[in-house]
């Protein structure tokens, strides 16, 4: 549904993106990371046409944005960081707005704000303004106004930032349906924990190019380990002899903490305990972790602060 191809953007001697291409398919949630400055909100502003790329190109189901009349364009709902959202209408008013924007009339525009206050969960504070909503219903209804003309590409820029876990929870469960439907989305954000549960494929920039881009379960053991184990230990371990051994990576003892790096957690621990127990080394305490997506984005873009 969406192909970007080597997409480019400079202002003045500012490269804000060098090289960029990723993909999205109809049905497929894509991640888009990257630090402050990385280049994604130049990255989507030319995959919606509201900047024109240097040089590469976007496609929407194969076809380009040529100017801002492009018809392509109208395949695309954008969700904006910033909520878009008219104080003085209510709710209906908002989604009747938009639709009449993009030409939708009578018992079609009746029928697309009636789905679209039922999928974010607003039909009961439907007349409403949005002045008297929660931070998390006025993100819910940002979502409503993107889709009510029913495109097939799904943009998302930090859809929720400042709001409360159960909303947060209610966004997920609608791009969850959302995906479902068939709607293609790309979903950028600054909490891991969000495109663990959403995305299909990650893909992180930074310096305006692309790093990584695989699914989640590939950039995490591109790391060398998927799971580090921290044991507490009677005597001195043979290092050497335990990274010979099946599944362990890497090993280091300081005292009697042991910490061991393992490839499959559930394959190989119980060789190990195995392993120390047949030498004499009684276990005293066992603590493990997964890598996770915030290990994969620090060791690709670094830990250093950027603005």
């Amino acid at each position: 549904m969406l192909i970007v191809e080597h997409l480019a953007k400079s202002y003045g001697a500012k490269q804000a993106v060098i090289d960029v291409s990723l993909s999205v398919g109809a049905g497929e949630v894509v991640g888009l990371l990257g630090p402050n400055g990385a280049g994604k909100s130049t990255t989507v502003a030319m995959i919606c046409g509201l900047v024109a790329p240097d040089s590469g190109r976007v496609l929407i189901d194969g076809k380009p944005i040529v100017d801002d009349d492009s018809p392509v364009k109208r395949r695309i709902g954008l969700v904006p960081q910033d909520i878009s959202l008219f104080e003085d209408f209510g709710a209906r008013g908002n989604l009747e707005l938009f639709g009449a924007l993009y030409g939708i009339k009578g018992s079609l525009l009746k029928q697309r704000v009636d789905a679209a206050l039922e999928l974010v969960g607003l039909t009961e504070r439907a007349r409403d303004k949005p002045s008297s909503y929660s931070g998390g219903m006025k993100r819910r209804l940002n979502i409503a106004a993107a889709l009510i003309h029913d495109p097939d590409l799904l943009i998302l820029d930090e859809p929720t930032v400042g709001i409360d876990p159960q909303s947060r929870n209610a966004i997920f469960d609608n791009l969850e349906a959302l995906a479902a439907s068939g709607k293609a989305i790309v979903y950028t954000t600054h909490y891991m924990e969000e495109v663990e549960r959403l995305a299909d494929r990650i893909v992180i920039v930074d310096h305006g190019r692309v790093v990584a881009s695989d699914t989640p379960a590939v950039l995490k053991r591109a790391l060398g380990n998927t799971g580090v184990v921290v044991l507490e230990i009677d005597g001195t371990v043979d290092v050497a002899a335990l990274l010979l051994e099946s599944g362990v990576t890497r090993a280091e003892q300081r005292e009697e903490t042991l910490t061991l790096g393992i490839a499959d957690l559930g394959a190989s621990l119980p060789y190990v305990l195995t392993w120390l127990a047949a030498r004499g080394h009684a276990v005293r305490r066992i603590t493990s972790s997964q890598a996770n997506l915030e290990d994969v984005f620090l060791s690709l873009t670094g830990r250093q602060l950027r603005d």
